[in-house]
């Protein structure tokens, strides 16, 4: 009894840190801290979630921005062509326990509304980046997390400006061979983008999530996956047709996704870029939320879902 009451402490300790969530977001070297799950919330640009543990099955509405996600206070300025990086970490804080799966992102406009403000289980979601192994030695890029690395894409070059929702997605598929077995783990961080683009995505690249995946799909149902020289097929739509570099191999592809592990960056096929890491001051983490410059009407009709000509 006594060995029992020892070792139970133990193991929930364990099983708590084996899963976790997305802890600080860096926009061209600012970092912007998260809230831990169900923890004190602080101004934050990270929504933050109700649990660190894996979200099962497609059609989970914690697949939008993570379980009983809420609002951030703040708002991060970014621009087309910045270098968003992703800290994804244990309940624990301790470094990401996961290695298998696939590692997505997308964008969804807010509209004319601040996204600190926007409901996303209304949004309307196109795909940026995804990576998945890396090209070379079959290992899967999400396994750099496991060494203190951050998973990175870029904002579009020719991104329209506007109220941008940036969500990224890990799916973990270490136990992606039996049937719903595949873990989701998504987080949302709110922005408002710069510039004079004119870049959109066709009502064509546009989902909802959940809704876009099937518990079917080949690469969340998938019993080759420890096999490295099996091609992986990535869930969701395509890469939104105006995203420059994609490409539709089933290794890294998108817009300049890497992952950072040490000074070693991996490089995917399109160009490579480097990843600045400095902890935020704390202007940075009282960034105060401003209205937007400027809405163009075509991101006024993408927060509704309308078609675009």
């Amino acid at each position: 009894m006594k060995t029992t009451s020892l070792l139970f402490p133990l193991l929930t300790a364990a099983y708590v840190s084996a899963h976790g969530f997305l802890s600080t977001v860096t926009i061209n070297g600012k970092a912007f801290s998260g809230n831990r799950p169900s923890g004190n919330k602080g101004p934050s640009v990270i929504r933050q979630v109700s649990s660190p543990n894996p979200n099962k099955g497609a059609q989970n509405p914690a697949l939008t921005c993570g379980p009983n996600a809420s609002a951030g206070s703040l708002v991060a300025d970014a621009n087309p062509g910045d270098t968003v990086t992703f800290d994804w970490r244990g309940a624990d804080l301790s470094k990401w326990p996961h290695n298998t799966g696939p590692m997505l992102t997308y964008l969804a406009s807010c509209g004319s509304t601040t996204c600190d403000k926007f409901n996303p289980a209304n949004a309307k979601w196109f795909k940026i980046q995804q990576i998945g192994r890396k090209n070379g030695n079959g290992d899967w890029a999400q396994a750099d997390l496991m060494t203190g690395g951050v998973a990175s894409a870029t904002i579009p070059s020719n991104l329209a400006p506007g109220n941008y929702m940036i969500r990224h997605e890990i799916i973990a598929l270490h136990l992606a061979t039996s049937f719903n077995g595949a873990e989701f783990y998504p987080g949302c961080a709110q922005l408002r983008v710069g510039g004079s683009q004119t870049g959109v995505p066709k009502a064509s690249d546009l989902v909802s999530l959940p809704g876009a995946y099937s518990d079917n799909d080949p690469g969340i149902f998938d019993p080759s996956v420890f096999n490295n020289n099996a091609k992986y097929v990535f869930p969701g739509p395509a890469i939104a047709s105006f995203v420059s570099g994609t490409s539709s191999n089933g290794g890294g592809s998108g817009s300049t996704p890497t992952t950072t592990s040490g000074s070693t960056p991996t490089k995917a096929p399109t160009k490579s870029c480097k990843i600045k890491k400095r902890a935020a001051t704390s202007d940075e983490q009282n960034l105060v939320v401003r209205r937007p410059r400027h809405v163009s009407r075509i991101m006024r009709r993408l927060a509704f879902g309308e078609s675009i000509h």
